[in-house]
């Protein structure tokens, strides 16, 4: 999983150099990272619709799209990939209430 998300996180890093005419990815980051993480909220909540309906199919294309718009809208904000699983990795093994709770207030 990490390998097909790694190939398209360099495709769309690739992208941001591309003309907005010959790229939805391109066409996305021309718009901005406002705009970039617009559009992975209105994913994500496609995504909850389907989770609630139970719709298997539906859901995993949708996740599909989150997972997508997440990727360009980290590479709006210059953030790559590998920063994120770093952070997954720092996570390992540590209580989900610990990291929280060890988190800076504010």
């Amino acid at each position: 999983m990490t390998d097909t998300l790694t190939r398209l996180a360099a495709t769309i890093d690739a992208r941001k150099a591309a003309d907005p005419d010959s790229s939805w990815t391109a066409r996305l980051l021309a718009k901005g990272p406002e705009k970039c993480a617009e559009k992975f909220g209105e994913e994500a909540i496609e995504a909850i619709i389907e989770a609630t309906k139970g719709d298997r199919t539906r859901l995993t294309s949708e996740a599909a799209d989150v997972l997508y718009h997440l990727l360009v809208m980290l590479a709006a904000r210059d953030v790559p990939l590998g920063d994120v699983l770093a952070e997954l990795d720092r996570r390992d093994g540590t209580s989900g209430i610990d990291e929280k709770a060890s988190r800076p207030k504010g």
